[in-house]
């Protein structure tokens, strides 16, 4: 009996269609990335486990796609001490032991250990982008997948607010190409270290950030109660709701952060980390300021991004005219390297969300039409001496950069514009015996249809005739 086919759950199989709207992601991201001159690289689908584990927490570690080790793993090892008492297995003991390696998690651990490993080999600052695919054993659902693709851009070895800005000319430029109105939201994770030493609670820091950044999520009153589950008192909870609401614009928010950060709050207390924080977001909203930025830019005390490597600025962007979750979105990391002990490189980067930039374009329709056709123009099969006419006509075209397509049988001439019809080809040739002895080709635009006749030697009317 033939076996059913189908892919594991949690992936995909990307259509014609669909690779030619994601390649158009892709390709709009790599030409502006390498604007700025940022350079590609690549890292292997899998990595020693040693490079992984532990460098998620916990939960992350559960979520490694782990590889068992080739040959046969399991000699040698002394299963029934990997049992507990109870008969089960203790598998995370025994996976380390059968499994040397996995699937990478994400881009940037593996993007730490590349910038060790190749240290003198690469010039800092060094600026690098990378667009591949990683694995995590989550449980799929809607909008969350076990194989994704993830799209950063990252510099390291600098520590110039001169990088947070052009990273906000990357998202303002990548997101005008696309033509997706977004509104750039970015925040400094120094302020909210200050903000937990400003209501009394420096040792908070990790509670409070991680409660404020679920506030579009669960509102202001959930965020008050968790904060208040965490041993925040009610004045502490009091100092932080209205900077949770602040509104008004950069200047004139940051001038408010600062008189609470230099002991103007309830407790008193000056934060020097805090002051920090709000010095770097002025300055680099007047750097934004200069370089021209068109897309919206605000200062957001409400944002924190759950990752709690982050060090220094952080960004969050999303669409204005669409209804989904970021869709870009990063910071500033201090020792990125120092897992792998080479301690002291800070760096700064951003993720694009390739599959809800997908989302949002093909949801408001800025797909550009016919995306999806791989071929210009086909000629039709006329026969065996119209095909051996049309070859060397082909060949010219497509040595001009044309996509062309001969149908490959005599077939009849309804099947062969139902092909090019499925295909989405814009142009058709019918090219018969008649023009082949006058020395012509027929081309068709299929969508105006209209048609004209040109020497087989008129390449550059041809051309100009396609538009191409």
């Amino acid at each position: 009996m033939a076996q059913r086919p189908s892919i594991p759950k949690g992936t995909r199989d990307f259509g014609q269609d669909e690779m030619a709207r994601r390649n158009y992601i892709f390709d709009t991201l790599k030409s502006v990335f390498r604007t700025y001159g940022y350079s590609q690289i690549e890292t292997p689908a899998m990595e020693n486990l040693s490079t992984l584990l532990g460098k998620y927490g916990d939960e992350g570690d559960k979520l490694l796609f782990r590889i068992l080790d080739s040959g046969d793993p399991f000699s040698g090892v002394d299963m029934p001490s990997f049992r507990n008492e109870d008969g089960t297995w203790r598998a995370a003991a025994l996976s380390k032991e059968l499994c040397g390696k996995g699937l990478r998690y994400d881009l940037t651990v593996p993007f730490a250990r590349f910038v060790v490993q190749h240290r003198d080999e690469i010039a800092f600052p060094f600026k690098r982008f990378q667009i591949q695919n990683v694995w995590r054993a989550d449980r799929p659902q809607k909008g969350r997948y076990r194989e994704f693709s993830q799209c950063d851009v990252d510099v390291v070895g600098s520590d110039s607010l001169l990088n947070e800005m052009e990273l906000l000319q990357i998202v303002d430029r990548v997101f005008s190409l696309l033509d997706i109105r977004v509104l750039v939201k970015v925040n400094n994770r120094k302020v909210l270290t200050g903000l937990a030493e400003i209501c009394g609670f420096p040792d908070k820091v990790t509670d409070i950030t991680v409660a404020i950044d679920k506030l579009d999520k669960i509102g202001l009153d959930a965020v008050k109660a968790e904060m208040k589950d965490k041993g925040l008192d009610d004045k502490a909870v009091a100092v932080i709701e209205p900077i949770l609401t602040l509104s008004g614009t950069a200047s004139e928010k940051i001038a408010l952060m600062r008189g609470l950060m230099n002991g103007g709050s309830a407790s008193g207390v000056v934060s020097q980390e805090g002051l920090k924080g709000l010095d770097e977001l002025e300055e680099l909203f007047s750097l934004a300021g200069s370089a021209g930025i068109d897309s919206e830019v605000e200062i957001d005390l409400s944002l924190a991004r759950g990752l709690n490597y982050y060090t220094g600025a952080i960004f969050e962007v999303k669409a204005l005219d669409y209804a989904i979750g970021s869709i870009c979105g990063g910071g500033r990391y201090d020792n990125l390297t120092g897992i792998f002990g080479l301690p002291g490189v800070s760096g700064v980067g951003i993720s694009f969300g390739a599959d809800r930039i997908y989302d949002v374009l093909l949801a408001l329709g800025k797909f550009p039409e016919r995306l999806g056709s791989s071929t210009t123009l086909l000629f039709a099969n006329m026969g065996a001496g119209e095909v051996r006419y049309i070859l060397p006509v082909a060949a010219a075209l497509r040595k001009r950069g044309v996509s062309v397509e001969i149908f490959p049988e005599e077939a009849k001439l309804k099947k062969q514009f139902a092909y090019a019809e499925h295909k989405s080809v814009p142009f058709l040739s019918i090219t018969g015996a008649s023009e082949a002895e006058a020395g012509t080709v027929n081309i068709k635009n299929l969508e105006k249809g209209d048609q004209r006749t040109f020497l087989s030697s008129d390449l550059d009317g041809i051309l100009a005739f396609m538009g191409v």
